[in-house]
């Protein structure tokens, strides 16, 4: 199994995990509010986000991406751990779980969430593959912002409730940027080997220098959003402050990505996306605590 928990890459769940679990929570006061709801659309966002990891794993090291340069954790189809023709099956069979777990949230949430799952689907493949790789166009962190973003807050808010709301659309912006920075550390570590396989993604395009700089506007941007959305009155107070917390922890990766570079990124990745999970949890917290208030 050792292999197959390489693919998975663990650390990335609480990608998928955090914004749905900020989307649920947010409507956890409605009196339509189902558990089992909550519990499907978290599962179905895990699973997507494997078939994501797994088509990386495997599109990278069909396009010649992924080499013996790489400086990143080791990919399992690139170093023989598995074959191509596992990993791709593993992908298949993943997204085929991702959708038998999501019909009913289909059957559920009508026709906008049958919109929803057939793009994330799509942005699972083409995010490595297909004809125009997303990641490979500088649209990496944009997709991340939109899918692990937007789409999973307001998705699965819309699921509960049947409608979005403002605060869910600011939410999805919010973790959305956290996200984006997830991926932004994966391919500012990997400039000098995508440069060498044509791989332009949008830190190979802007350089390493314009990246950092970057970096710091995604972790402190989802603040200036809580906090604005608290002061305009769609957010309420103690969950922006709890969450406001994991400012301290945006602060000392903000100054690690500065310091770092190629390999050393590398633990900055994981903590990055516990960034993500913490700042969510956090503000679920909060949201706990003010119900009925």
């Amino acid at each position: 199994m050792q292999p197959w928990l390489l693919a998975i890459r663990p650390r990335t769940l609480p990608a998928a995990i955090g914004p749905l679990l900020i989307g649920n929570m947010l409507a956890i006061e409605l009196e339509q509010f189902s558990w089992f709801i909550a519990t499907i659309s978290m599962l179905c966002g895990v699973l997507l986000q494997i078939s994501v990891n797994l088509a990386n794993d495997y599109f990278d090291f069909k396009n010649g991406i992924d080499t013996d340069e790489r400086l990143g954790p080791t990919r399992v189809t690139q170093s023989g751990m598995l074959s191509p023709t596992a990993v791709r099956n593993g992908m298949i069979i993943t997204l085929l779980l991702a959708f038998a777990v999501g019909f009913y949230l289909i059957i559920h949430g009508g026709w906008p969430i049958a919109i929803l799952a057939a793009a994330s689907m799509l942005g699972a493949l083409c995010y490595s593959g297909g004809p125009y790789p997303l990641a490979s166009h500088g649209l990496g962190e944009v997709a991340a912002f939109v899918f692990f973003g937007l789409v999973a807050v307001v998705g699965s808010y819309y699921l509960q409730a049947g409608t979005t709301s403002l605060s869910a659309w600011l939410l999805g912006s919010a973790i959305g940027f956290f996200n984006a920075a997830i991926m932004l550390v994966n391919n500012t570590r990997d400039i000098n080997t995508d440069t060498k396989a044509g791989k332009n993604t949008l830190a190979v395009r802007i350089g390493e220098a314009q990246a950092k700089v970057l970096y710091q506007s995604l972790v402190y941007l989802p603040f200036a959003i809580i906090i604005g959305g608290f002061f305009l009155g769609y957010l309420k107070g103690l969950p922006v402050l709890l969450a406001g917390v994991s400012l301290i922890i945006a602060r000392n990766l903000s100054q690690a990505f500065q310091d770092n570079t190629g390999e050393a990124l590398n633990p900055i990745l994981g903590q990055t996306a516990k960034l993500t999970m913490t700042f969510s949890a956090l503000f679920s917290v909060g949201l706990a605590f003010t119900i009925g208030h």
